[in-house]
C-alpha cells in the first residue's frame, strides 16, 4: 500500500502585420527546444557566475558570485539540510521519496537555504514554508518570473542573449505585460464563462464513466481523470474532436522530459516541438478564414500595443494553455483519489453525503496534490525574508508541495481531511499576479467527476501500484490501477453517434495509448 507520509463569437479580420521576430527558424529550434520549451524540463545548462542578463522585469542583473557554495544562513546548532539535499533526483521523486527531504529543509530554521546545484546551475534559495512562499509572490516587483518560472534550471547564455525565449509565457511574463496579456486570456476563464460549461462537462462526465462502469476494472488516469480536463480546455480553445488525443500526447511529453517513457533521446524533444508547434501553425490558419468563439480567435484577434501575436507568442500560449489546461486537473483527481483509499474514512464521509462536504473536499484535494511542485523567481533587488538577505540575482525556487504541509498553516497537515477550514493551501499558487488561472474550472471538473465517482463507484479500491511520473515539477500519476462492482451502463448509445456536443476522442492517458470512439 502506497503512503503520502514523507519516509523518514468574434471575427479575426483580415491578418494583421506581426512582429519582425514572429517565429523561431528550425536552426534556432534545434537550439532550445530540449531546454527552452518543456515545462518543467531540467536538462542542466551550465552558467557562468557573472555573466549579464540583457533583460529581466526590465531591470539587468547578474548572478550572484557567491564566495563560498555553502548555505550562508546560521542554522545554531542543527546542521544544513540542504547539504545533502539533491532535488536535481528525478528518481527520488519517481519514487516519492522527495517528501522528507523538503520537509527537513521546512522544518529546520529558518526553512529558506541555500542549495548548491554544484555544476547543474548557480544555485538557488528554496522556499518551503508557507508564509514566505506567499510573500515571494505578493512582491512580483523584487521577485521576477521573467526567464524560466518553471524550470529548475539556468537558461543558457546563448537563450538571453538572443531574445528568442524571453517572456513568451504568461507564466515567464512579469508587469506590465503579464497584465495585459492576462487580461486578453482572462475573457474566457471568468467565473461566468466557466459556469457557461457545466452542463457540457456534466455530459462529459457521464460519457466517461458510462465507459467503465460495467468493466469492473480499469486504469483510473487512462480512463477517468484524464479525460474530463483535456475535453474541457480542448472545447474552450475549439481544438476538433478528433485532433485531442494528439494534443494530448505532446503535451504529455512537454512535462514529460526526463522520463523515459515519453522522452528517450533529443530526437523525441524536437519531434514533439516540431509537431505541436506545426499543428498550432494550422490552427492559426483555419482560425483567420474561419473565426468562431473559442480562445484561440480571441488570441489572434488580440491588439497588444498596436501589434497581433506573433507566431512565437501564440504558439506559446497554445502551449501553456494546453499543458496546464489538462495536466494539472488531472493530476490533481487522481491524487484526490489516491488520498481518499489511504484515508477510508474521508472516502465513506464523502459518499454518505457528496454535496454536504464537496466545496472543502474540493480544496483538500487541491492542497494535497499540489501538481504544480514548485515555481521559480529571481530577485531583482536585495531583499530581506524570514531573517534571510536574498541578494539581487539569486535565484529562487518556491516549493509549493513543501508549503502545503506546513505545520505552521495546517493543524495535522499529513491528514487528508475532507473538512479542513480553514484550508489557505497554495495549490494554484500563492497569491499576486500569478495565480492560477484556470482556478474555477478545475474546481468544477473535480466537483463533477468526484460527485460521479461516489454516485457510481461508491466501493472503488487501489488494485495495484500507482506509477509515478518522472520529474521534479509536475506530480504526476502516470497509472493507477483500480477495481470497482460493475454496475450497467446509463448511455447506451454509441458514442460517435452523440453529435459533437457529447463526443469523446477517445481514451488517453499518459501511456498514449488511444481507443478512438469518434469519428
Amino acid at each position: 500500500m502506497f503512503s503520502s507520509r514523507p519516509k523518514r463569437a468574434r471575427s479575426c479580420g483580415p491578418a494583421r502585420a506581426t512582429s519582425a521576430r514572429n517565429r523561431l527558424e528550425p536552426e534556432e529550434l534545434h537550439g532550445v527546444a530540449p531546454r527552452g520549451i518543456f515545462l518543467g524540463s531540467n536538462l542542466p545548462g551550465k552558467v557562468n557566475p557573472g555573466s549579464p542578463r540583457p533583460r529581466m522585469g526590465g531591470v539587468e542583473v547578474t548572478i550572484v558570485d557567491k564566495e563560498s557554495t555553502a548555505c550562508p544562513v546560521d542554522h545554531g546548532q542543527q546542521s544544513c539540510p540542504a547539504a545533502d539535499a539533491d532535488l536535481w533526483d528525478f528518481d527520488m521523486f519517481q519514487r516519492q521519496d522527495h517528501h522528507a527531504v523538503l520537509e527537513r529543509l521546512r522544518e529546520t530554521d529558518p526553512g529558506i537555504h541555500w542549495v548548491d546545484e554544484g555544476d547543474k546551475g548557480s544555485g538557488y534559495w528554496a522556499i518551503t514554508r508557507q508564509a514566505h512562499l506567499k510573500e515571494v509572490n505578493r512582491r512580483a516587483d523584487v521577485f521576477s518570473s521573467s526567464h524560466s518560472g518553471t524550470q529548475m534550471r539556468d537558461p543558457d547564455q546563448r537563450e538571453w542573449a538572443s531574445g528568442i525565449m524571453n517572456d513568451l509565457t504568461l507564466i515567464d511574463m512579469d508587469a506590465p505585460r503579464h497584465t495585459r496579456y492576462r487580461k486578453l486570456v482572462n475573457r474566457g476563464f471568468t467565473p461566468r464563462m466557466i459556469n457557461l460549461l457545466e452542463d457540457y462537462l456534466q455530459n462529459r462526465t457521464d460519457i466517461i464513466l458510462d465507459r467503465v462502469v460495467e468493466a469492473g476494472s480499469c486504469d483510473f488516469v487512462r480512463d477517468i481523470s484524464a479525460e474530463l480536463p483535456l475535453q474541457a480546455i480542448a472545447e474552450m480553445m475549439g481544438i476538433p474532436v478528433e485532433d485531442r488525443s494528439k494534443v494530448f500526447d505532446w503535451t504529455n511529453a512537454m512535462v514529460g522530459g526526463e522520463d523515459p517513457d515519453f522522452i528517450k533521446s533529443r530526437d523525441d524533444i524536437l519531434q514533439n516541438a516540431a509537431e505541436l508547434f506545426g499543428y498550432s501553425h494550422q490552427l492559426q490558419m483555419e482560425r483567420r478564414g474561419t473565426p468562431s468563439d473559442d480562445i484561440v480567435t480571441t488570441l489572434l484577434s488580440a491588439d497588444i500595443d498596436g501589434e497581433a501575436l506573433s507566431e512565437i507568442e501564440f504558439d506559446m500560449f497554445f502551449l501553456i494553455l494546453c499543458v496546464a489546461g489538462n495536466e494539472t486537473t488531472r493530476n490533481s483527481i487522481t491524487r484526490g483519489m489516491m488520498a481518499f483509499f489511504e484515508f477510508g474514512d474521508q472516502w465513506e464521509k464523502f459518499v454518505a453525503d457528496p454535496d454536504r462536504h464537496m466545496e472543502t473536499a474540493v480544496e483538500e484535494i487541491v492542497r494535497w496534490a499540489t501538481p504544480v511542485m514548485y515555481f521559480r523567481r529571481q530577485a531583482l533587488a536585495d531583499y530581506e525574508i524570514g531573517g534571510v538577505r536574498i541578494a539581487a540575482g539569486d535565484k529562487v525556487l518556491m516549493w509549493h508541495v513543501a508549503a502545503n504541509r506546513d505545520p505552521r498553516a495546517f493543524e495535522d497537515p499529513w491528514r487528508f481531511d475532507i473538512e479542513r477550514t480553514p484550508n489557505d493551501h497554495v495549490g494554484f499558487g500563492g497569491g499576486g499576479p500569478h495565480y492560477c488561472l484556470g482556478a474555477s474550472l478545475a474546481r468544477m471538473e473535480i466537483r463533477l467527476m468526484f460527485r460521479e465517482i461516489a454516485r457510481r463507484m461508491p466501493d472503488i479500491r487501489l488494485d495495484g501500484e500507482p506509477d509515478y511520473l518522472r520529474s521534479n515539477f509536475i506530480g504526476g500519476v502516470k497509472r493507477l490501477p483500480v477495481a470497482y462492482t460493475p454496475s450497467p451502463s446509463h448511455n447506451t448509445a454509441p458514442l460517435h453517434r452523440l453529435g459533437s456536443a457529447a463526443g469523446v476522442s477517445g481514451t488517453v492517458g499518459y501511456g498514449g495509448n488511444v481507443e478512438r470512439t469518434a469519428s
